[in-house]
């Protein structure tokens, strides 16, 4: 099956909630999974020839959580085009802030342009809808566990 990692960018914690329901989903199916709540360049490089998924929050101006701007400045000044990595991408936010979920679509927006391809749809999380986001996450993880392993 699969490698994965998971690359995770949160602030209370809900994102890491949700990549760790994510890993369990995951390996249950066959994957081989890791996470990482402050991924670095050099792990993003091993799992671009693999699988990367991105689950990330959105603080209130659409900014990304401290723990994954390191990340993403790194891909974004120093990988380049990158069109052999796939990807999932899971963004949470909160729908009463005009970004919402800006976090998760600026990294999707970023890998695109680097041509990398994302397997199955971004899944947006609200806070206001949903107080659990691994409940919403749980469906979701599981397609894209099917999908991988295809």
């Amino acid at each position: 099956m699969a490698k994965v990692g998971i690359f995770v960018g949160t602030v209370y914690g809900n994102a890491l909630m949700v990549a760790e329901e994510a890993e369990t989903l995951l390996a249950e199916a066959g994957h081989e999974v890791k996470i990482f709540d402050e991924g670095t360049l050099e792990s993003w490089q091993f799992y671009r020839h693999h699988y990367a998924l991105v689950i990330t929050s959105t603080t209130g101006q659409g900014n990304f959580p401290d723990s994954i701007v390191p990340l993403f400045q790194a891909i974004k000044d120093q990988v380049g085009f990158q069109p052999e990595l796939h990807y999932g991408l899971i963004a949470l936010g909160d729908s009463s802030y005009d970004n919402f979920c800006g976090a998760g679509h600026t990294f999707d927006a970023l890998l695109q342009e680097q041509g990398a391809m994302r397997v199955g749809e971004l899944l947006e999380i609200d806070a206001l809808q949903h107080p659990e986001p691994e409940t919403l996450a749980i469906p979701w993880i599981k397609k894209w566990a099917e999908l991988i392993a295809s």
